[in-house]
């Protein structure tokens, strides 16, 4: 959520950052909603001190001046119950617009209406050349027994999968690594819910705008299951004031991630890019409210990713997100897309995003700074590995003429010392 005395002050930038994002919201309604719900409050606040001062002067009043006194505390009382009716509704419409007005982008996010025209900013590695005819994961992981959609589809419907055999155990060699890649690194583990109330996905900006996307449980459990751990990672002070000398606190988790993938109908059916559930290591940093400590934090994070890429040997690249492929609430963001032979060409991975203060408004989530005063935090994440995405990556670079997929050396201590995975293929 924007801070309000920021739009009063400069609506334009606001204006200017929902074009930029290509969302649509009413600044004007919600700067002529804001001044009435002052005007009418001040008014609220001027009836409430004349009622307290009127019921002083009851008690000192003579039987003569009651009379007159009762009718004018009858009459304030009235325009005062009018007044929160009318408040009640302006104060309901103002916060559901609140809710809606983008965070304004960095000036480095570029202009561009889509992923089409996000600029690539670095390329690294090379992608895999082969000297045989080389297989889509799919083809690679039937042809192995790895990978069964006829049941995962009979059981769960469409867009699933059950990963038999080796495909499961490198799934699980990968998220093990990547958790405790993130782990060495200082970042606190944390073992997350993956059922969470409204209110968490409000906070962390997923609602209102994104609920095609999650699975709802009904509405007597108010419950969601998460598309990334981002959302209970984040969530998990809300509400709470921080001792500012304990920050930045960085936490890395592991779970099952949920996604309809509303709006694909067509779009990725084959294989495992684009699914319904899948396992995540996810990292978030909660930090100081100092825009460029949030940089260096933003750059990090992607380090962090970028790290366990190269020690898979995979290629990628880099791409700084434009305005209209930038969510509600990001400040900026930057795509890891890795090389996918099958798709000749990249195939996004990881994303980065940082928030200012955007999701600690939306939850509460404050520190006490060094002089007393207590401030919104500052909130960034990043993906570390995506257990699909980073399957399809491994499978179609390293695999081998014979049908075999070479193990990167990070995860051979995870696979009990094996180099390659599978059975050669006739």
């Amino acid at each position: 959520m924007i801070d309000i005395k920021l739009l009063r002050q400069d609506p334009d930038l606001f204006r200017a950052g929902a074009a930029k994002k290509r969302i649509a919201c009413d600044i004007d309604r919600l700067l002529e909603l804001d001044q009435r719900l002052r005007e009418s409050s001040q008014r609220a606040d001027e009836l409430r001190a004349r009622q307290k001062a009127g019921g002083k002067r009851m008690a000192e009043a003579s039987p003569a001046e009651r009379p007159a006194l009762l009718e004018e505390q009858r009459a304030q009382k009235a325009e005062l119950k009018a007044l929160d009716d009318e408040l009640a509704p302006l104060q309901e419409e103002l916060d559901r617009l609140l809710l809606r007005v983008p965070n304004p982008p960095a000036a480095e996010v570029p202009e561009g209406r889509d992923d089409s025209e996000n600029v690539e900013l670095r390329r690294v590695g090379e992608p895999r050349q082969f000297a045989f005819e080389a297989r889509d994961h799919m083809s690679l992981a039937e042809a192995q027994g790895w990978i069964d959609v006829q049941a995962a589809g009979r059981i769960s419907g469409s867009r699933n999968y059950f990963l038999l055999g080796d495909l499961a155990l490198l799934e699980q060699a990968v998220m093990r690594y990547a958790f405790e890649h993130m782990v060495k690194k200082g970042f606190v583990p944390v073992s997350v819910p993956t059922l969470v109330r409204t209110e968490a996905m409000v906070g962390t900006g997923y609602f209102p705008g994104g609920e095609e996307q999650a699975y709802r449980c009904d509405d007597r459990d108010d419950l969601c299951l998460v598309g990334t751990a981002e959302v209970p990672l984040t969530a998990l002070h809300g509400g709470s004031i921080l001792d500012g000398a304990r920050l930045p606190l960085k936490y890395v988790a592991l779970s099952s991630c949920y996604r309809r993938e509303a709006g694909t109908y067509g779009k990725d059916t084959r294989g495992l890019y684009r699914v319904h559930q899948f396992l995540k290591v996810e990292q978030v940093v909660i930090a100081a409210a100092d825009s460029k400590a949030s940089v260096a934090h933003h750059l990090a994070i992607l380090e962090n990713a970028e790290e366990l890429l190269r020690s898979f040997d995979l290629a990628y690249r880099v791409v700084n997100v434009c305005g209209g492929d930038l969510g509600q609430g990001q400040v900026q963001k930057f795509d890891i897309e890795t090389w996918m032979p099958s798709r000749e060409g990249y195939g996004e991975t990881h994303s980065a995003s940082r928030f200012h203060d955007y999701q600690a408004r939306r939850l509460a989530l404050r520190y006490r700074d060094a002089d007393g005063k207590v401030q919104f935090c500052h909130t960034l994440n990043n993906t570390v590995a995506a257990s699909t995405r980073m399957l399809i990556a491994l499978l179609e670079n390293h695999q081998q003429a014979d049908g075999t997929v070479r193990v990167p050396a990070p995860l051979v201590p995870y696979l009990g010392g094996r180099t390659h995975l599978g059975v050669p293929l006739g």
